[in-house]
């Protein structure tokens, strides 16, 4: 299995339940990528800088003061960390940045976001390389620009975006909630699947918030591009990989 794991920021601080799980689907045969958010890192790191922080649909404004702490704490910072976690986990993992090898490379750039990109296109070419010999790459989402500039790009895009690109078999998001739920405030609304056609329906409606936006945007994006299974899940089990893909959490379809 082709699998591609999307690890949110507000999870990455528990215990390391999916980073052992990845090791063991290394070791097992799966050819594994992990991508990882870090919201909550930049938002500590950018407020000990003084730099506020403001969101428009779930996404970061970034200015260049903001991207240059952005881009330390989601390349070097939490990417490392996580390198470490997995290696002690038994993994051969390797930290990515987008920009490598232009990995992720920066479109529809939206300028009241400041340095972010709202979409990507993907060269999947090195992580390719690195899954098809038993490495675990660990990506971190800043995209190159036409510019040579890094940009800041949502996680949840980001990943969604790769797993297309690499024709994943499954991409799983894992987050702190158990999955989409019809009211935002109510954790038991949580749904077990979500076309994209009522996906339409409810973004029509407003019934989307914060950073649900992006992980479904990601979503969307992987199963149009293919991947057969794409689910956005809770990180707390014991095995939460394996119970995404068994139905916890809500499973998004054509």
């Amino acid at each position: 299995m082709l699998l591609v794991v999307k690890y949110g920021g507000n999870a990455i601080g528990g215990d390391d339940s999916v980073l052992r799980e990845l090791a063991e689907r290394v070791r097992a045969g799966d050819a594994c990528v992990l991508v990882h958010g870090g919201g909550p890192m930049i938002a500590t790191a950018l407020a000990r800088a003084g730099v506020s922080s403001r969101f428009v649909e779930g996404l970061r404004v970034t200015d260049d003061a903001a991207m240059e702490i952005v881009e330390g704490v989601l390349c070097a910072t939490v990417n490392k960390d996580l390198v470490r976690r997995l290696q002690a986990c038994g993994a051969r993992a390797v930290g990515v940045s987008g920009q490598d090898a232009a990995l992720l490379r920066a479109l529809a750039i939206r300028e009241e976001l400041g340095r972010v990109a709202g979409d990507v296109s993907v060269d999947p070419e090195l992580v390719q390389a690195l899954a098809g010999r038993g490495f675990l790459p660990v990506v971190s989402p800043v995209a190159i620009g036409d510019d040579g500039r890094p940009y800041n790009v949502n996680a949840d895009v980001a990943a969604g975006a790769l797993a297309g690109a690499l024709a994943a078999d499954a991409y799983v998001v894992l987050t702190d909630v158990d999955g989409v739920r019809a009211d935002a405030a109510d954790p038991a609304s949580t749904v077990p699947s979500l076309d994209l056609v009522e996906l339409a329906r409810w973004r029509a409606l407003g019934r989307l918030q914060g950073g649900m936006i992006p992980k479904l945007e990601g979503a969307e994006r992987a199963v149009r591009d293919g991947v057969q299974y794409v689910a956005i899940a809770q990180a707390r089990y014991e095995r939460p990989i394996e119970a995404a893909l068994a139905g916890r959490g809500t499973r998004i379809t054509l």
